[in-house]
């Protein structure tokens, strides 16, 4: 019996059931999903509970979701995120949509040099998230953007999801081959988003900025050109770990052991908060009564981000123990299909288990199959492998539990379970209809 699957099932059912018909809290709904989740461990249940929670404890996302909330605090409080919206108004504010237009395209540069989802959505959601804010999108409308355009971290080449499966395909596939079709789906991912922006900007009634915001670049720099030092915060981390920069210190310099302890989810949100306290240091307060009120004001913001992302992780750790993956490698081998069924159930299988393990944790349990399942129905190899690395890249947009949601929802203020649907349907679904199609031979890629 696939206990795993049916575990998840569950848990997702028990969340939409307690939210959505019950009218319940999602913190309620993901604690109940997540005891109904240990559950099916049956006598075992009390410590698969607990290996659950201490797992959960151990995930850098969780810890990365409450800096970028703090993160958030901060540079808003300190009236920094102002003087940043200043310039980029001046930059683009006369474009409708602007914000998402400059997430999209670098999400899009960031997920090629990193090749992480959450860690693409911190990157440069930190700037655009409250840039999208101030010009009239929705907190839940710009988290989904900033969740779903996350997944360009595993869209672009080169990224580990990459590597694992060329290591599955061996002499199938060239490093080349895989390279130039991943680059060519990204692009259809990135036009996907671009026509999604279109499409929420004529929907949700988005202007452009006032012509009392837009504001001379000169002036704007000159006024909150210090701001923009913050922008550090993302580069550094970024630059020495990834690239000429981070291969030259690694090499060639007494730190390069060092620099492979860097954990860019986590040192983004640190440095640019710090930063932060440092630029904008005269808005701080002054005593300590001051400084208790001034941090009182985060609270509500770290209590419901980190419940429900605790919750969420935690779940995760039971389904994998309960062999969430295995049941999906077992169902993939027992399969007698043509191409155009079995590319569209490796990819629903694919995205589901993508959603609570993530893209390279779900292609190092069920890649290998999931390709020679595609392979032995007539799936060229090169495009066996490019599909499969574009439903993995679903990993940003399958609620509950992505770590990218609940880091865009930090940052934007937003309430997580509203993103659900509407990742489900204007990311998740498309970017796996993309893979299918591109299996089917119907998207051409080069190769």
């Amino acid at each position: 019996m696939p206990t795993g699957l049916i575990a998840l099932a569950a848990f997702i059912a028990t969340i939409i059931v307690w939210n959505v018909a019950f009218k319940r809290n999602m913190g309620e709904a993901m604690l109940f999903g997540l005891l109904i989740t240990a559950a099916f461990a049956g006598l075992d249940a009390p410590e698969a509970l607990l290996n659950g929670m201490l797992g959960a404890l151990d995930e850098e996302v969780l810890y990365a979701a409450m800096a970028f909330v703090f993160m958030a605090y901060v540079i808003d409080r300190t009236g920094l995120i102002q003087k940043l919206l200043g310039i980029l108004n001046s930059l683009v504010g006369r474009i409708r949509g602007g914000p998402v237009v400059v997430d999209t395209f670098g999400s899009a540069v960031m997920g090629a040099l990193s090749g992480s989802n959450s860690g693409n959505t911190a990157a440069t959601g930190a700037f655009t998230g409250p840039w999208m804010i101030r010009t009239g999108w929705s907190p839940e409308r710009s988290a989904t953007v900033l969740a779903g355009n996350g997944g360009l971290g595993a869209a672009l080449p080169p990224s580990s999801s990459m590597v694992i499966m060329i290591g599955f395909a061996g002499p199938m596939v060239t490093t080349g081959q895989i390279y130039l079709a991943l680059l060519c789906a990204g692009a259809y991912q990135v036009a996907w988003r671009l026509l999604l922006v279109a499409h929420f900007v004529r929907r949700d009634g988005i202007q452009r900025s006032p012509d009392e915001d837009l504001r001379p670049l000169r002036d704007a720099l000159r006024e909150g050109g210090a701001a923009t030092l913050i922008v550090l915060g993302a580069i550094v981390p970024i630059g020495i770990t990834v690239g000429p920069v981070a291969e030259f210190l690694t090499h060639r310099t007494p730190i390069g052991q060092a620099l492979e302890d860097i954990e860019i989810l986590t040192w983004i949100p640190v440095l640019i908060t710090a930063l932060a306290l440092l630029v904008g240091r005269r808005e701080l307060p002054r005593g300590a009564r001051a400084w208790h009120d001034w941090l009182a004001g985060a609270m509500p913001r770290f209590t419901s981000i980190g419940a429900l992302l605790f919750f969420a992780v935690a779940a995760s750790e039971i389904l994998g123990e309960l062999g969430l993956a295995q049941d999906i490698d077992g169902i993939l081998a027992g399969l007698q299909l043509n191409q155009y069924v079995m590319a569209l159930l490796v990819g629903v299988l694919v995205a589901v288990v993508a959603g609570p393990l993530s893209s390279t944790a779900t292609l190092t349990a069920v890649g290998h199959v999931a390709l020679l399942s595609l392979v032995s129905v007539g799936v060229d190899p090169v495009l066996a492998v490019t599909a499969i690395l574009v439903f993995a890249s679903t990993e940003g947009a399958s609620p509950p539990a992505s770590g990218s949601i609940f880091v865009a929802a930090g940052i934007t203020g937003a309430e997580p379970e509203k993103t659900f649907f509407p990742l489900i349907a204007y990311y998740m679904v498309p970017i796996m209809l993309i893979g299918c199609l591109i299996a089917w031979g119907a998207l051409p890629v080069l190769r």
